[in-house]
């Protein structure tokens, strides 16, 4: 299995982003302790303006105010030491907001703000793309008719050197941000901060991560609990990463299998007989092949006769679209690089990494690996031209510093990332906390059988089942981006929303 590095969303691009030059013009304002400090200028440690706006969702007029600006990162000595940009959007027609939901978003890479969920998925204004996704134009954006505004009160939350978000000084050592456990500690004193100066104390809570996010609020649902004693009813993975559960070796090399599948029924690379099957009733098959025989004979790997390696190659092959000779000189363990390469290698095509519906042209059909992810490209194309446009022009936010799609947060810090665990500890010991996973089939990063695995991982003893739910999607990473996805995600998360909430009264125990 892929290190967590590579397997988040964005992560392995973070390190080749332009972006490494985060730091604006700079000007030496003082000193601390006899050393000079230089103070970024254009960096808000605390600010905030709010305008009121409306919103039909599901037919009916929503009315809210959107509050946007920076809250401060302290240090122990409660200095200020970064400012961290939010979106707040708050329903205004609701007097008591005691069971009012309060949701938190955050996104991943790890260095990505949280525009993708923003503006592609939960909030009441949505970009301009068309109904699977790709871009058009004029760039822009529009009402969000499928917001979960209605239900609940939503921000969205940039950590350091995302978005508009930065440290206040190059001289902030980074090691106080970027890393699993560091970047969760932060974000938990900020959402206290948040949601002290909000008066959301009574509120249900629930948080949502995408991608690295998920990893970023599964760590924080044990966090909040146990140091900023904050107790939620709902976590939301978008797209999950590993969550720092091992399965490295066969068990990693052989999950990829049904997303391989998935990717080849989209493309029609099957077999007819599997072709003919709809999606959701071919793939069962596929992960009993992959549990039930992949995983074993990967574990016997050179003790297989060539017979059996040669049976199992065919049945990989059956489910993969690619040829058994390929399989076999690969020793039945097929890199996801090589797989979207080729895949539709004999149609001049490349597949894309997180969405592989998206196709990519390189400059030879011959290779190893695609040059380029098709879908982040598209991606970058839809969402870059219309963050800026609603945050600098719809809301009026004045800034000279650069958006940051992807934020340098080079190097990570992932020792000791376990998150799936944690996750795991604050639902054991909170009776109000329900988890719900959103995967899509085609994403290729994170993948669905993967998903699937964490939450089996995650409850061995079976005692959480009853508050821990799995649903797929026809798409890839961001599967909100397709109108039919979109549609259903926010209805499920209306539901979960409203499931996760105990009637008024109703004790927290087992």
């Amino acid at each position: 299995m892929q290190k967590l590095f590579l397997l988040v969303t964005f992560s392995c691009l973070v390190i080749l982003s332009d972006a490494r030059q985060w730091t604006p013009p700079q000007a030496t304002t003082g000193t601390d302790a006899g050393k000079t400090q230089t103070v970024n200028k254009m960096v808000k440690t605390d600010s905030s303006t709010t305008i009121k706006n409306q919103v039909t969702i599901k037919g009916q007029a929503v009315p809210y105010t959107a509050t946007f600006g920076t809250m401060p990162v302290w240090d122990d000595d409660g200095k200020a030491i970064a400012g961290v940009f939010y979106t707040y959007y708050e329903r205004s027609d609701v007097k008591d907001r005691t069971m009012r939901p309060l949701v938190i978003s955050f996104n991943g890479g790890p260095g990505t703000p949280s525009v993708w969920m923003e503006i592609g998925y939960t909030g009441p204004r949505i970009l301009n793309v068309d109904d699977e996704g790709y871009p058009v134009q004029p760039y822009g954006m529009r009402d969000n008719p499928y917001s979960i505004l209605d239900v609940a009160d939503i921000v969205y939350v940039d950590p350091v050197n995302t978005g508009f978000s930065r440290a206040i000084s190059k001289d902030i050592p980074t090691g106080k941000f970027f890393g699993v456990n560091e970047d969760v500690k932060y974000l938990a004193e900020w959402i206290n901060t948040f949601v002290t100066r909000k008066n959301r104390w009574a509120s249900p809570k629930f948080l949502i991560g995408e991608s690295y996010g998920t990893t970023r609020v599964s760590g924080l649902a044990l966090e909040l609990q146990n140091s900023q004693w904050m107790y939620l009813n709902g976590v939301i993975l978008v797209s999950p990463t590993d969550l720092g559960i091992n399965r490295d070796g066969p068990v990693g090399e052989a999950l990829l299998l049904p997303y391989y599948s998935a990717t080849a029924w989209y493309h029609k690379k099957l077999p007819a007989d599997l072709q003919q099957k709809d999606l959701t009733a071919m793939l069962p098959e596929v992960e009993d092949f992959t549990v039930n025989q992949l995983i074993p004979a990967l574990t016997k790997a050179g003790e297989l006769t060539a017979d059996q390696k040669k049976q199992i190659a065919s049945k990989m092959s059956r489910y993969s679209g690619l040829s058994e000779l390929t399989i076999l000189q690969h020793n039945l363990v097929i890199p996801t690089s090589f797989f979207w390469k080729e895949l539709l290698r004999d149609e001049g095509f490349t597949v894309g990494r997180l969405d592989s519906r998206y196709k990519g042209i390189d400059r030879q059909d011959a290779g190893e690996r695609p040059d380029y992810n098709s879908e982040l490209t598209s991606w970058l194309h839809s969402f870059t031209p219309a963050i800026n446009i609603y945050l600098r022009e719809e809301l009026g936010y004045k800034t000279d510093l650069k958006y940051n799609m992807f934020g340098f947060v080079y190097p990570w810090n992932n020792n000791n990332d376990r998150t799936g665990e944690n996750l795991r500890r604050a639902m054991a010991q909170n009776p109000y906390l329900h988890l719900l996973v959103q995967s899509g089939y085609y994403d290729g990063a994170c993948d669905y059988f993967n998903a699937k695995y964490s939450m089996w991982q995650m409850d061995p003893g079976s005692k959480l089942k009853d508050r821990m739910s799995w649903k797929g999607f026809r798409s890839g990473h961001m599967m909100y981006l397709r109108r039919d996805d979109l549609v259903t995600a926010n209805e499920q998360l209306r539901e979960f929303i409203k499931n996760s909430i105990s009637k008024p009264g109703t004790p927290a125990k087992y």
